[in-house]
């Protein structure tokens, strides 16, 4: 009996894979370029209206309707998705990979790590 509660502690413990990737600015930034690629800013319409970065869309992923947005888009494309802190971008990437989206790179750090030029 004992040994039978280790293992279902162990499995409650155990995450599942990720479906995405979280990469650095520079690769991040290297992506934005290559002609499938498809830029999600997931923060609110006033944070991306502050700063975003060139050739962004923003969904917001706290808005009722983000998971109907993101299941119209086509899953053949390389999504780069980021926010502030690069949690909310998380968050959207595994709603993404839930959703069967292959390729989808989250920027680690967010745009608070951002080195590059925004707009």
């Amino acid at each position: 009996c004992q040994a039978k509660t280790t293992t279902t502690m162990f499995n409650f413990f155990t995450s599942k894979a990720k479906k995405y990737e979280d990469i650095p600015a520079g690769p991040f930034h290297d992506l934005m370029i290559q002609a499938d690629a498809v830029l999600i800013d997931v923060r609110s319409a006033g944070e991306f209206a502050g700063g975003k970065l060139r050739g962004a869309r923003n969904i917001d992923i706290m808005s009722s309707t983000f998971v109907t947005q993101i299941k119209n888009l086509p899953k053949d494309k390389t999504y780069l998705i980021y926010c502030r802190s690069g949690n909310r971008s998380a968050q959207a990437c595994e709603i993404m990979g839930e959703e069967g989206f292959e390729n989808v790179k989250n920027l680690s750090g967010g745009i608070m790590r951002w080195p590059f030029d925004t707009v």
